[in-house]
């Protein structure tokens, strides 16, 4: 929402919102623009009356606001419907869908697009992500020229539109990175998950493209059907686009990437990660596909900042390591432990996890997350993310992750906030220590209160 408001006052628009409460990246990057966000809800926040309302899909019947735009008949719509109609409308629409990996990938794609574009301005990119990508330090740009590149998310549109986001960009071209049972609220099981992502590929036309990923037989399924050409992505010797000779040397992944069993390129990413190399693989595909340079997308990908949030450095003090990572799910979680472990080789690695997600406050993935989590040195959770408004036979206990974890021999305590975990973690870290920080909301401002006390110490 925070890009769109961007995007909106781009095109001269006089752009207004509210919220709950806001955090790093988005309300900086909201105040770095001069557009007004007010805290908390309130009827007042619509006035002057606006010519039109967009409702995220965070907002349901009840909230003060959206009961006073519907008693006042204030035209609204949804933050997808807003895209097309505005942004996607002649252009090239390139998306990027998943379950895990869409920011990061989507990221990487823009960068190629904007590196190749010193060359060649047709590949002057627009995009819509759903983080700030360093390289831009925003996470929207608009321009005239037609590649419009998105981030497509699989989680429902409005209170009044309950299908996915995506549905609404109807791609001429996509990846798809991963499909995996996610957003525990909304879907009922990992079958309708499915279902969503096969209506996504149904979307891409014929002569388009879809970039696929090897290593899951949910993807296969959902492309199964797909009209247009599929090329496989992965490490499959079958695949089109293939990696091999992958090396991790601390934070950096070097590989060789196949096209067709021909070398494509020499590729090297400055993040740590396996995960992140095939996000990488992703990107260069698609970009390959619709002409980019061969030399861009190598430059690009060697010259990549990421995300914010994603393997983020947050702080460096007494050479103990803080990292911020958006952890929404217990594969997102293996996949950055595994990374850190590679990239930080034999020191000690602090996992540090508020169950926030709609999927990590659901007991529906307790084991992969305690499978997960004891790749970790050390484990200290939060309580559970307004665990009240979960219903108790649904509810992640944190109570029984700790145990479990203990049981197995990986330490791990409970704690009731970010206050209490940083009391309790900050007389405990040593130089050496690598702390993951594992939330996707604000973690009660955990990420500056745990560096100030260890500075002063």
């Amino acid at each position: 929402m925070a890009s769109l408001a961007g995007l909106l006052q781009k095109q001269g628009h006089r752009v207004t919102g509210s919220d709950a409460a806001a955090y790093p990246p988005m309300c900086n990057l909201l105040a770095e623009l001069g557009i007004p966000m007010k805290q908390p809800y309130a009827e007042a926040n619509l006035q002057p009356r606006p010519e039109l309302v967009i409702v995220g899909n965070a907002i349901s019947r009840g909230n003060m606001e959206l009961e006073y735009v519907l008693d006042q008949r204030i035209p609204f719509c949804s933050m997808a419907s807003v895209i097309h109609d505005k942004f996607l409308r002649g252009r090239e629409s390139l998306v990027v869908a998943g379950t895990h990996g869409k920011t990061t990938t989507t990221s990487m794609l823009a960068w190629i697009y904007e590196v190749a574009s010193r060359q060649d301005a047709r590949f002057a990119p627009s995009f819509l992500i759903g983080g700030v990508a360093e390289n831009f330090g925003s996470s929207f740009m608009l321009r005239e020229s037609r590649p419009f590149l998105l981030e497509g998310d699989e989680y429902d549109t409005a209170f009044f539109d309950k299908g996915p986001k995506f549905l609404h960009y109807f791609p001429d071209a996509a990846i798809l990175t991963h499909v995996e049972f996610d957003h525990a609220d909304i879907y009922r099981d990992l079958d309708e998950v499915k279902t969503a992502f096969k209506r996504f590929v149904n979307l891409v036309p014929r002569r388009g493209r879809l970039v696929a990923y090897d290593g899951s037989e949910n993807v296969t399924e959902c492309v199964a059907q797909a009209f247009c050409a599929v090329e496989r992505y992965g490490f499959d010797e079958n695949s089109h686009w293939r990696i091999t000779e992958l090396k991790q040397s601390g934070t950096t992944m070097q590989w060789a990437l196949l096209r067709g069993g021909e070398v494509f390129a020499q590729l090297t990413l400055p993040m740590a990660g396996e995960h992140n190399a095939l996000n990488a693989t992703a990107a260069a595909a698609l970009a390959a596909g619709h002409r980019v340079p061969t030399q861009a997308i190598v430059q690009a990908l060697a010259s990549f900042k990421s995300v914010k949030r994603r393997l983020e450095v947050r702080a460096e003090v007494g050479g103990i390591i803080i990292i911020d990572d958006f952890a929404h799910h217990p594969t997102a979680i293996r996949e950055t432990l595994r990374a850190l472990r590679a990239a930080y080789a034999g020191r000690r690695l602090w996992a540090v996890l508020e169950p926030r997600s709609n999927t990590l406050r659901r007991n529906v993935f307790e084991k992969k997350l305690i499978e997960s989590l004891s790749l970790a040195d050390e484990v200290v959770l939060a309580a559970v993310f307004k665990s009240e408004s979960i219903p108790v036979t649904e509810r992640l206990s944190a109570e029984n992750v700790v145990a479990e974890l203990n049981k197995r021999g990986t330490p791990a305590r409970l704690e009731a906030d970010a206050d209490a975990i940083v009391k309790v973690m900050a007389p405990q870290l040593k130089s050496g220590d690598v702390v993951a920080i594992l939330s996707n909301g604000g973690f009660g401002g955990i990420y500056e209160k745990l560096p100030r006390a260890i500075g002063s110490r």
